[in-house]
């Protein structure tokens, strides 16, 4: 917490613009609400430009346009324009330039005298530039600002320099007001400077030159912390400005928080349309009648376009014109005295409660009570936005509340992996590294017991092992199971299978736990397709070798199953094993076993063969598995499902299907001579043990007394 108290002390530029981005967003989601305050801002836009002609417009336009507006009965006209420099198309310029035509303009007034009479009959404020450089001279102004307090020596920005009207128009002007607008270091104007020091001299900015002018009032009363009678940071600060009866709350630097409004066309009117002969006088006293009228440019090519939270290329006459509305209905956005403090005295509070309460409620209620803090924190800094115009800045008691987190979940984790270490050290001799690493994750999984899941099982057996294992010495064999298993085991990871144990030479596997598998059925399928290829390939290139012992053809039975299994942490409580039970495991074992009758090298029970439609599938038989009295169809799979689309299993497949409708019919000689002629078609599809098998069944069967509701199950003898 103190760091962050620190760095809120310290007013660290980027945290500090992080609480000015969070202020646009909230005038950009409630932008003050447009309402008539008797402003108005005459606008030389691209139509104006492109009918009356480029910028800058001869000074009898500009003379033109405020004889129209004072007729009207505006209350001021404030220009945000500097006329610093002669006007180029005056009578004597021109007549300098052409000598042949100084016989006929002599006489004619200069364009700037003509505007310079203009303003001596209207109420006019003349707008200059203050620059960082020194430039220009002194200025006379055409009233004062008196000062109650110290001079406002707290931030108010200085400048050395000046670009000012010139002096004929300077003189007589109404008032005059500084037209600078000084942007945050990120470019956006999000304050309106109403006052600034030039050559050590106080003045004002346009809009409040224009309100004072607008009222009749002699003098702007500018109030220090000191002249108020209030407690404030430091002597000098600027606390408020008056103008007549309209007092304005300002920052400590003589700014005012800008309160922008959206798009208003209503605020607006062409300069053109002021100018044209066409627009009848009584329709502008309609428009102008007592009110404060600002002129200035929206025109692209005039550069006079700012940034401000609502707006990337607003017109810098509206941040003038916005500001004068906000004085007059009092409409203001204020970051008070207090708000500081209260940051601060919320960062720790918050900061605190979170330090302790953390440990006590763990990371994720704790997550759950820092969102709720902060949530708290932003709505509170939006609500005192909304309704009271209050900029209460979020940031720093929500940053307190996220490094609390963070400190306290860095210890928390730092207790973790002591106790992780504590366990591994403890248990890693005794279990699986799978079971280690489980419990460390969490201890209270060493209990016993278990989940039910749907599940899919697969047993892998080798062939004949018992006569592989006669060939070989022992340290061969291991040798030789290692080569055998590595491979298989790839395969059933890579498809997500877990891999439960080794029984000598089998391999029992599962899907769908200990994490959710959607695609279980399929990779059962995949896996034990894919076993019985890496089988082959092995068989193709290990027989030979020197460095490893291979038997010469070394074959394998898969049973695959689905359906539900207790799985979890089973065992007794000296040792636990990560495994799982039940009938489907049971079955699965079973059909291992039947590939060894039927010919086969894969068998899929029924539960699991609806789940892979797609798939090359025969139905077998309809078996009673040892152990079991209820009967299931088992299904050989031959292939994936571009296999299951080829000619070659479609032919397969319809003859296996008239075998079995004649078996089952008890049709013997009609099925065995469907064998017969297909025994080919058998033979390519690696299945030709199961003409074999049939073949002798068919004996037994003719001379076999069947009952009438014989339904064609065979009863298994072995496993």
């Amino acid at each position: 917490m103190a760091l962050v108290a620190l760095l809120q002390f310290s007013s660290v530029p980027m945290i500090e613009r992080l609480g000015l981005l969070l202020f646009d967003s909230y005038q950009r989601a409630a932008p003050r609400e447009y309402q008539d305050a008797g402003v108005k801002i005459v606008d030389i836009d691209e139509e104006s430009v492109a009918r009356l002609g480029q910028w800058p417009w001869p000074r009898t336009e500009i003379a033109r346009l405020t004889d129209r507006l004072a007729q009207a009965g505006v209350a001021a006209i404030a220009f945000d324009i500097v006329f610093s420099e002669g006007d180029r198309t005056s009578p004597e310029k021109i007549a300098q330039r052409n000598p042949d035509l100084a016989d006929v303009l002599a006489g004619l007034p200069a364009n700037d005298e003509v505007l310079a009479d203009s303003f001596a009959l209207s109420p006019v404020v003349n707008g200059f530039f203050l620059i960082g450089e020194e430039r220009g001279g002194d200025m006379e102004l055409p009233s004062g600002l008196a000062v109650l307090g110290s001079p406002p020596t707290q931030g108010v920005d200085d400048f050395a320099g000046v670009i000012a009207p010139l002096p004929l128009l300077r003189e007589t002007s109404a008032g005059l007001g500084s037209l600078s607008i000084v942007g945050d270091d990120d470019g956006i104007v999000r304050k309106a400077p109403l006052l600034f020091f030039h050559d050590r001299k106080l003045v004002s900015a346009l809009s409040v030159e224009a309100l004072r002018v607008a009222l009749g009032a002699d003098a702007t009363l500018v109030k220090t912390s000191d002249g108020t009678g209030e407690n404030a940071s430091a002597p000098g600060s600027v606390v408020s400005l008056r103008v007549g009866d309209f007092e304005v709350p300002t920052t400590a630097a003589g700014e005012l928080w800008s309160y922008f409004t959206g798009p208003v066309p209503e605020r607006t009117l062409p300069a053109w349309q002021v100018l044209d002969a066409a627009t009848p006088a009584d329709a502008l006293v309609s428009e102008f009648e007592g009110r404060i009228v600002f002129v200035g440019a929206s025109a692209t090519g005039l550069r006079d376009l700012v940034t401000t939270p609502l707006s990337e290329g607003e017109p810098g006459v509206m941040v003038h014109a916005q500001a004068a509305e906000q004085m007059i209905l009092g409409q203001f956005l204020e970051r008070p005295d207090w708000a500081r403090g209260l940051e601060a005295t919320l960062l720790i509070v918050l900061g605190v409660l979170m330090a302790l309460l953390l440990p006590k409620l763990g990371a994720t209620i704790g997550a759950a009570v820092g969102l709720l803090g902060t949530a708290s924190v932003g709505v509170g800094s939006w609500l005192a936005f909304d309704q009271l115009g209050y900029l209460l800045n979020p940031t720093y008691p929500i940053l307190a509340l996220a490094l609390a987190y963070a400190v306290q979940t860095v210890i928390s984790y730092y207790r973790e992996e002591r106790q992780r270490a504590y366990i591994h050290n403890a248990f890693d001799r005794y279990l699986s590294p799978e079971m280690v690493s489980q419990i460390a994750a969490d201890p209270d999984k060493l209990e016993l017991g278990g989940e039910e899941r749907e599940m899919t099982v697969l047993f892998c057996d080798i062939r004949g092992f018992s006569r592989i294992s006669e060939q070989f010495q022992p340290n061969e064999v291991i040798d030789f199971l290692i080569t055998f298993l590595t491979p298989m085991c790839e395969v059933l990871l890579d498809r997500k299978a877990t891999v439960d144990k080794f029984i000598g030479d089998a391999i029992l596997a599962f899907w769908n736990a200990p994490l959710d598998d959607p695609d279980q059925f399929r990779n059962g399928a995949r896996s034990a397709l894919e076993m019985v290829a890496a089988l082959d390939l092995l068989n193709q290139q290990m027989p030979g070798r020197k460095d490893q012992v291979w038997p010469d053809d070394v074959q394998i039975g898969i049973g695959l199953n689905s359906g539900l299994c207790c799985v979890g942490n089973m065992g007794s409580q000296q040792r636990l094993s990560y495994s799982l039970i039940g009938d489907t495991v049971n079955i699965a074992s079973r059909f291992e076993g039947l590939t060894k009758q039927y010919g086969v090298k894969i068998i899929v029970g029924s539960a699991l063969a609806e789940h892979l439609d797609c798939f090359a599938m025969l139905e077998l038989d309809r078996v009673k598995v040892v152990g079991r009295e209820a009967p299931d169809t088992i299904f050989a799979l031959l292939g994936d499902e571009e296999f299951a689309r080829s000619d070659d299993f479609k032919t397969l497949l319809e003859v296996q299907q008239g075998f079995v409708a004649a078996y089952r019919e008890q049709k013997w000689d009609e099925a065995e001579a469907i064998l017969t002629a297909s025994h080919a078609a058998y033979d390519d599809a690696g299945i030709a043990g199961l003409v074999t098998t049939y073949r002798g069944r068919f004996e037994k069967l003719r001379s076999a007394d069947l009952p009438a509701e014989w339904d064609g199950v065979f009863q298994a003898t072995s496993k």
